[in-house]
């Protein structure tokens, strides 16, 4: 446990409602729109000639502007994970992702594992933002709020009890 959780309820420092948006940087605006839309099945609204929205599932938004310096990769531990429910959809995405990547200019793309938890992979698009696709219940990661604080390695550990829809095989 850490000491926040340990106290009685504490009093934020700012007060704040909601986590709202994330930004994402990318070369060509109209061919990250299309790939937004038609791979990865957002939706999307042009705000500007230079950014767009995106939208999935929620409420949260990715805010996209085109930039001089979207050619830089992004650092694998910023990812953006999006969820399906079955690690057999996670396979499925793996193929489609190596089956189309060549007409995305996708830069890397991993293997399917399972690593903190889940079975997935990450692949990196044409602008170099970093993508994982993963297994994980309704709710996405909320079951670990569910849990509260792990100790020792949590959920890092080949031992950790995870959800069943994280499971593959074995759970190794």
């Amino acid at each position: 446990m850490t000491e926040a959780t340990d106290a009685v309820a504490i009093e934020p420092t700012l007060k704040l409602k909601f986590y709202s948006h994330a930004t994402l940087e990318c070369s060509d605006i109209k061919r990250t729109r299309r790939f937004f839309n038609e791979f990865l099945g957002f939706e999307t609204v042009q705000m500007s000639p230079a950014s767009f929205w995106a939208r999935m599932g929620g409420e949260q938004v990715i805010v996209v502007v085109k930039s001089a310096n979207a050619s830089t990769e992004m650092n694998f531990l910023n990812h953006n994970g999006l969820d399906v429910e079955t690690e057999a959809e996670v396979d499925t995405a793996y193929e489609a992702v190596k089956r189309d990547a060549e007409k995305w200019g996708f830069k890397k793309i991993t293997r399917p594992t399972v690593i903190h938890g889940t079975y997935c992979f990450y692949f990196w698009d044409m602008d170099g933002n970093a993508w994982e696709i993963l297994s994980n219940p309704k709710g996405g990661y909320s079951w670990g709020f569910e849990l509260g604080d792990q100790t020792g390695a949590g959920h890092m550990s080949k031992k950790f009890q995870r959800p069943e829809s994280t499971l593959r095989g074995d759970a190794s």
